[in-house]
């Protein structure tokens, strides 16, 4: 039987899964971030921050907040110090909800990373290629086809008379 990840190694792994995020240690805890931004904070058992159990200080609303602390007290936590701005603090050392704490980490990513990481993060995996070799030429000829075309350029089609006589004609 393999030995079971702690708790640490598993929020570690949810959090780094996601778009540019990274791990940076303050306060004598993993920190998580985007753009070092932080959205999600490991709380130890040995230290003032657990309040004795081990668990993670995530980014939310505060209508998040108040709805898992009531629901469920033994689980979710109003955490010291970020509680006041709707932070919410799950336990994860004891039958911790892992696809809980999963969407509460992607909802505190979404609200802490730049749109452009919040989009990839949403967007669905490409879809693999399924070319045969008879599309592949196809598309061989079209784009030689196109590069044999003149280019086009930008700039307005200038007379074919001389420029003698093109200045003349402004005169």
């Amino acid at each position: 039987m393999p030995a079971a990840r702690s708790p640490l190694a598993r929020l570690r792994k949810l959090c780094l899964a996601l778009p540019e995020a990274h791990e940076v240690e303050a306060w004598g805890e993993p920190t998580f971030r985007v753009k070092n931004k932080l959205f999600a904070m490991h709380a130890s058992s040995g230290t003032h921050h657990g309040d004795g159990r081990e668990g993670v200080w995530i980014k939310s609303a505060h209508v998040t907040q108040d709805m898992l602390v009531r629901a469920d007290p033994r689980r979710y936590f109003v955490p010291p110090y970020v509680g006041k701005s709707g932070w919410v603090g799950a336990y994860i050392d004891r039958g911790a909800d892992w696809e809980i704490v999963d969407d509460l980490l992607r909802d505190a990513y979404r609200l802490t990373a730049p749109k452009k990481l919040v989009a990839a993060l949403d967007a669905p995996p490409p879809a693999k290629s399924r070319t045969t070799a008879k599309s592949r030429t196809t598309a061989k000829s079209r784009t030689t086809a196109k590069s044999r075309a003149p280019a086009k350029s930008s700039r307005p089609a200038r007379s074919a008379a001389p420029a003698k006589q093109r200045r003349n004609l402004r005169k």
